[in-house]
């Protein structure tokens, strides 16, 4: 699957609203397009299997989606209390700062302190670090009980955002 020619005009406008079932479809999409661009460690069973879960996942947490202007999905966030459980964005928007809009409204506007980030995932360590995120503990398998071990983060009240 190749990621869609996605540009986010010059003056950067996007926003971000709650999902609604009807995205699901995009949000899946965007979810396979992230992960294939930055868990290059995922062993292909374990991507089927945890892309099979996906419509499972997106129904567990409050779900929120950055648009363009023209309103097409670019990425999405998925929120439980204080905790981010998902962040993807779609591999042709990456570097866009689609990322750091959806953290900067899961921060800001909802509260959210902590993120699970695999261990494997520099590039995502190196983001949510930057966003003042700082590791807290490690879990040697992920949520799913696979060989994925996770970095617990928590944000540091002063920074980053």
């Amino acid at each position: 699957m190749t990621a869609p020619d996605i540009t986010v005009n010059k003056d950067g406008e996007t926003h971000i609203v709650k999902a609604s079932a009807n995205d699901h479809t995009r949000l899946i999409e965007i979810w396979e397009s992230s992960v294939k661009a930055t868990h290059d460690f995922l062993a292909e069973s374990d991507f089927a299997y945890y892309r099979s879960r996906m419509p499972e996942y997106l129904s567990m947490v409050d779900l929120y989606v950055c648009r363009d202007c023209d309103g097409a999905a670019l990425g999405f966030m998925g929120v439980a209390g204080t905790m981010l459980e998902m962040l993807f964005v779609d591999a042709g928007a990456r570097g866009k700062g689609i990322g750091r809009r959806l953290l900067t409204h899961a921060v800001t506007r909802m509260g959210v302190d902590k993120v699970d980030v695999n261990e494997q995932n520099v590039q995502a360590i190196g983001f949510y670090e930057r966003m003042g995120f700082a590791v807290t503990g490690r879990s040697e398998l992920d949520g799913e009980g696979r060989p994925y071990p996770l970095l617990h983060m928590q944000r540091a009240t002063d920074g980053g955002i």
